[in-house]
Parts: structure tokens; sequence; C-alpha cells
């Protein structure tokens, strides 16, 4: 059978491709291995956000009290945590399957290799069908990166797959990478009540490409939950021959060792792009550093071949896997899309207090050579913050001081995962810090923060 398109991997990237393909008249197909929707929706960003509610509301029940609500000792039962997570992201990978048959996407199930002369192999038990395109998009995603010396094996040493499948709570774990995958899982554990450490390479705490200021702060909130922070620190070795594991820390700052015991091991140092046995080789598509090489509207060196997601450079986001599935077709259909500007990406880590962030951190901007206005506004002195017992973090925003441009905003507090668009929007628009100063906010909300930050980068505050 004969495609416009052809879709391998049906992750954000891969199916918001298609929808868009096939809203632009193209006949389409997807191939998936696995389950519709990709990690995000069955293994990453949906299920995730179902367990780290979960720990949530464990919170606000255990802390009912402080709300003038009398209630019992609440018991986390993990099992159900499990199942409410893994039917959120079943439904999730349902709605794909909606979307898919109301926009005519043919989905090929099996798994995908690219042939010579445009063409894709689906093979599904042993069984192989040949499928030509006139365009092929590569959007076969990641897995959980393996340190060298920190094998996953499934059981004690795991990957975030495991993490969120787990058949008991472990008594106590070690996380090995304070990203956001670290983290969130970290909060979570250390919320239902495991002992939880995490391990952090860099030396700057936890997410540590965040802004210095926003990582102190989480680092700060973190221990005082009762979660062990080792930062400038290594994983040396983890032994598994006994019942549990025993991981050797190295303090990268003095060169002490520290052994841990803990029941696993949950290994948390990024992603790997899934691009072995796709046929990237018989068709001399150029990699590097282990990523696919694009043009900006993601075409290969290989004409009419293209890839986009966490197989190519930039980073291993959903949104941004989504955003350049839409610039890829609709440059193959003809149309005239802005190629993607990744200065402006929001990224998002959803443990509690949530932090979100976009453009420069202060160190980067300083580095940049510009001269800069800064204005933080702490959550404690929001009113709408206080009354909603969310008083931990801060806004913090940071502009060009000769001409008043956006450079970045870095957010931690609750929900500021659903303020940070604020600013994307307003850099998109090349909004200035006047501008967001004169935007009346709503009172009493969190966005309000946004405004007051502005205000006492230029000495304007109202409410500090």
């Amino acid at each position: 059978m004969k495609y416009d398109i052809i879709v391998v991997g049906s992750g954000p990237g891969g199916y918001v491709a298609a929808i868009r393909a096939s809203q632009l008249g193209k006949k389409v197909a997807v191939v998936e291995k696995e389950n519709l929707g990709g990690v995000c929706l069955n293994w990453g960003c949906i299920p995730t956000k179902a367990l780290l509610k979960s720990a949530q509301v464990f919170e606000y029940v255990s802390h009912a009290s402080d709300y003038g609500i009398k209630v019992g000792k609440p018991k986390a039962e993990f099992s159900n945590m499990v199942k409410r997570s893994r039917d959120v992201a079943a439904g999730m990978s349902k709605g794909v399957q909606f979307l898919c048959r109301k926009n005519k996407i043919d989905v090929l199930d099996g798994y995908g290799k690219l042939l010579r002369g445009k063409k894709v192999e689906v093979e599904l038990k042993g069984k192989k069908t040949v499928y030509d395109a006139d365009a092929i998009i590569i959007a076969t995603g990641g897995r959980a990166r393996e340190l060298p010396n920190l094998k996953i094996d499934g059981k004690k040493i795991i990957g975030y797959r495991e993490a969120m499948t787990l058949e008991k709570m472990p008594k106590k774990m070690v996380v090995v990478g304070a990203g956001a995958i670290g983290v969130e899982f970290a909060y979570f554990y250390n919320s239902i009540g495991t002992e939880v450490t995490i391990v952090e390479y860099m030396d700057q705490g936890l997410l540590p490409r965040e802004d210095a200021d926003v990582s102190k702060e989480l680092t700060k909130i973190f221990k005082k939950s009762g979660i062990n922070v080792l930062s400038n620190s290594s994983v040396e070795e983890v032994k598994t021959s006994g019942k549990g594991c025993k991981v050797s820390v190295k303090s990268r700052k003095d060169g002490k060792m520290q052994e841990i015991d803990c029941d696993v091991v949950l290994s948390a140092a990024g992603v790997t792009a899934n691009i072995e046995n796709i046929g990237l080789e018989t068709l001399g598509i150029k990699t590097d550093r282990g990523l696919i090489q694009v043009n900006a509207y993601y075409e290969t060196n290989v004409k009419g071949i293209y890839a986009i997601g966490d197989v190519v450079p930039g980073a291993a986001l959903a949104h941004v896997a989504s955003a350049e599935g839409i610039i890829c077709v609709e440059k193959i259909a003809g149309e005239n899309p802005e190629p993607l500007d990744y200065g402006n990406i929001p990224s998002c880590t959803y443990c509690s207090p949530e932090v979100a962030s976009v453009g420069m951190t202060e160190k980067a901007a300083k580095e940049a050579g510009y001269t800069l206005k800064v204005g933080k506004f702490p959550f404690s002195a929001s009113g709408k913050a206080s009354a909603a017992g969310a008083k931990e973090g801060f806004v913090k925003v940071i502009f060009d001081a000769k001409y008043g441009e956006f450079l970045g905003a870095h957010f931690i507090g609750a929900n500021v995962t659903e303020m940070i668009a604020e600013v994307v929007a307003a850099r998109r628009l090349e909004t200035t810090g006047h501008e967001i100063i004169k935007t009346v906010h709503p009172h009493p909300t969190m966005s309000e923060a946004v405004m007051e930050a502005a205000a006492a980068a230029y000495g304007e505050v109202i409410h500090l």
C-alpha cells in the first residue's frame, strides 16, 4: 500500500504529526510496536502525573487539620495508586486510538524499519509487510539512559517504567540523577513514606539545569521534607548480591566514600534515543552522538526522510516533539511554517512544589553579556498562596536593562506549571518588562506574582 506519509512511532511527536498531516489532506499511516501514545501517554508524562496527584492528595489529607478539617490517619495504598495511574494511561491511549480513527489514519501494528526507496517494513509476529510512502517521519522516541556502572535489571536497579509499576512500596530507595524524572519520583515515594536519597553528579543541587536560585530553593524544601540530597556526588558501585542493594557513593568535593543500603535503585540519568535497528545505516542517514541530524524542518540528509522528537537534537520533551511534528508535516505539505524557536521552550517539573521556567537563567544571561534587571516575588507575600496554604517558592524574572527584553522566567511553587505559558506567549510577542507591569492581573491569584516580580525588577513592587 502507498501512503503520502508514514510516521514510525506514535508518541506525542508521531501521532500529532500524523493528525496534522491528515488535516492537510495527506494519506497517512502510523507504525507502532507497542501502545499508541508512546512513552509519554503510557509510561511517562501522563501516568507519572497521576502518581504525583495521588501523593499530593495523600499530603492534603495528612495535613487536613491545617485547613480546619479533622480526619483519621490516612494510609497510602500503593497498589491502588499504581492501578489508578495505569488506568489513566490506558484511557489516554484509547483517546489516541479515537483520534486516529477520526482522522482516517491507518495504524500499522508492529516493528517499523526503513528500507531503500522510501519504504517501511513492518514486522508483527514474524510476518513482514512492506509499505511505500512519499515521505517518512522517524518518531521512535527514547528510553531510559543506562550508566556504564548502573545496568538496569528491572528488579533492583530500575528505570522509570519499573518505578511506576512496582509490586510493593520500597522502604528505602536511592535515586540516581536529580533531573525532572528523578525529582518527581523522589517526591512521590518520599510523600508516601519511602526513605529516599537522591545522588546528583552536578554540584548545583536538584534540577541542575534550572536557575541556581530555583535549584537551591527546591533542594532546601526537599531536605526539609526528609529527602537525603547528595549533590556533587557519583555512584561508584551498586552491589545487588544480597537481599537489597548496597550503593557506594563518592563525594566529588573531598573524595569521601559512603555506603547506602536500600531496597531499590532508580536510574534517572536522562534518555537515550531509539535509533538502533530501524534502518538508518541502510539508508546512510547521518547521526551524531546518538541523535539523527536534521535541518530546520526536520529533513535528514536523505531526501524525503524526516525525524522529530527525542531522536533529534533538542530538549527531549513531549511538547517539543509535538511542535516539531507539526512544523515538519506543514513543510512537507507545502505550507510555510516558521522554524521552532528552541530558546522559548518551557520546561516543567511536577514535584511539589512545582518548577517551571523558560528562557535564560540569570547566569546564562550574564555570560551572554546582558546588563540585567532581575525581580523576585515570594509566594509568602501572595494572598492567594497564603489562603491556599502554598507559601513556598517564588517567581523570578529577568529582563535586559537596555531594551526591557524578557530574557527569562523561573518559577517554583504550587501550580506554577500552569502559569509559565504567560511568559512563553509574552516572549514570543516580544513583550517588555514595563508591559508586564501594566498588564492587569486578577486578584487574588498566584499569577499576580509575575506582575509583582516584574515590578520588583524595576523598583515598582507594591506588596514587598
